[in-house]
């Protein structure tokens, strides 16, 4: 019993954690029928950001920076690239997705460089101290990412439905030309929801890279690959879906790593494909994900 609560401690914060990036792949979806794949760039940027600074600048205003800055760079990529290639973009929205992806390589080629060979520290207050509750041993840096993540996402779903940022970004998820046609900005929220995909990225980045991970390197990024399965299962539309999507993928991999003697037969690296075996079967189950929305199609 013990055992399997601090699987799900475990898998409850790492999957809070990945619902964080997830989100940032559902807002830009819904404000702008595109797939952001450079969400991994953007994540590895925030990371190295603070990495960099919480010496100069302390922890807590390093990481208000590194938040500040990737969500500035989230939304520098919307502006510079996406929207100067929407009006002539052949293939519409597909093409602009494959467009995130060259962007992510470009971003992430400069960003490993940078790092090199190098593990760098965050400087977080936590360090390796754990909490004991019982029988049950859990490392203050779970809690501290349960806890900042559920904040996070609740300020953002609040945001999201009272917020006239939040209005008009869901009158532009449902129709774009008449959320336009009513006065609604459709760059200034696609603007916006490139910068949340940011902030959010860099906030993941920061538990990401702390104990029991040594520390930030050139291999931070494929983390983000993860959340793309948790978005694609809760639905790339559905920002409930994001956060359902990430804690069940937090807890599935928690639960092959807590248990991995069980699953000696599949491989000591089952974990990492753990996410898109499920990604897989909910796909084969319900196309659209658990929370996404079904298109009609008239025959």
């Amino acid at each position: 019993m013990t055992g399997l609560l601090e699987v799900l401690v475990n898998g409850l914060s790492s999957g809070a954690v990945y619902a964080l990036v997830a989100l940032g792949f559902v807002v830009v979806h819904k404000a702008t029928e595109v797939i952001n794949f450079a969400q991994p760039s953007l994540l590895l940027a925030g990371g190295l950001l603070i990495a960099e600074l919480h010496d100069d600048i302390g922890f807590w205003p390093a990481v208000l920076a590194g938040i500040a800055a990737t969500a500035a760079l989230g939304a520098a990529i919307e502006f510079l690239v996406l929207r100067r290639l929407r009006p002539g973009a052949l293939g519409g929205n597909a093409t602009l997705s494959i467009v995130t992806i060259g962007v992510d390589i470009v971003l992430t080629v400069e960003l490993t460089r940078r790092i090199g060979t190098r593990v760098l520290p965050l400087g977080d207050p936590w360090g390796d101290k754990v909490v004991r509750l019982g029988g049950v041993t859990i490392a203050q840096t779970r809690i501290a990412a349960l806890a900042v993540a559920v904040l996070a996402i609740a300020a953002f779903l609040l945001a999201f439905k009272f917020t006239s940022w939040g209005v008009a970004m869901r009158a532009a998820a449902e129709r774009r030309e008449t959320a336009a046609l009513m006065g609604v900005r459709l760059g200034r929220v696609s603007a916006g929801a490139w910068a949340v995909a940011g902030a959010f990225a860099a906030l993941a980045a920061l538990f990401l890279c702390v104990f029991p991970t040594p520390g930030l390197d050139r291999t931070t990024s494929y983390a983000a690959l993860k959340a793309l399965p948790a978005a694609v299962i809760g639905g790339v539309d559905s920002t409930t879906g994001a956060l359902v999507g990430g804690l069940v993928i937090g807890i599935t991999e928690s639960a092959v790593i807590g248990y991995q003697t069980d699953f000696a037969l599949l491989g000591g690296g089952f974990a990492q494909v753990a996410p898109y075996l499920l990604m897989t079967i909910v796909l084969l189950v319900r196309p659209a994900g658990l929370f996404g929305t079904r298109e009609a199609a008239r025959v």
